[in-house]
């Protein structure tokens, strides 16, 4: 993919230097797929979906949930960027084995992400397209001068925030009822 990688096992992509990674329930990160461009590269691990957004979107985060009136509320959402690493979800089509830090698979395994998947390891729910700039594809902030097909950081943060307080909500209420949520 040409992106940079921190070694060790499994492998880290740093973030803040291509793109930063909002990470947020996946129940949230489905209702925010929409927003991106058919070619932004999206993970899943477990029950959580790394929307990857352009470099710089973690820092911006902060205040774009103060401006979008987001910022008092308690939302499951966290950004990655300068200083920090994804765990790399495996290119599609390799499989996994001891050289490169993943060589467990757990057939069904809710923890992988999906059937047959490791445990604890990402999977690419929409992966990068090999020999093609991902970073475009990334939302980013408007001011940045992007143009094009690029989708705007503002919308899918306001998206992100919304859907992460209608995941809390559902979960609270369904605690309220003495109902246990699904993914606990």
């Amino acid at each position: 993919m040409g992106w940079a990688a921190v070694p060790g096992r499994p492998p880290r992509l740093p973030t803040g230097v291509r793109f930063d990674v909002l990470d947020v329930p996946a129940e949230a990160g489905a209702g925010a797929l929409r927003h991106l461009a058919p070619g932004s590269p999206v993970a899943l691990r477990g029950d959580r979906m790394e929307l990857l957004v352009a470099a710089g979107g973690a820092e911006e985060l902060p205040g774009l949930l103060e401006w979008l009136e987001w910022g008092a509320v308690a939302l499951d959402l966290r950004a990655l960027g300068a200083g920090d690493a994804l765990a790399a979800p495996l290119p599609p089509g390799w499989p996994p084995s001891p050289s490169n830090g993943l060589s467990r698979a757990v057939p069904g395994s809710r923890s992988g992400g999906a059937p047959g998947c490791l445990e604890g390891a990402a999977v690419w729910l929409r992966p990068p397209e090999p020999g093609r700039e991902a970073e475009a594809l990334l939302p980013a902030m408007p001011a940045m001068g992007r143009e094009g097909c690029a989708p705007d950081l503002v919308r899918l943060v306001d998206t992100v925030a919304a859907c992460c307080h209608r995941v809390r909500l559902r979960r609270a209420a369904g605690l309220a009822e003495g109902v246990v949520p699904s993914d606990r």
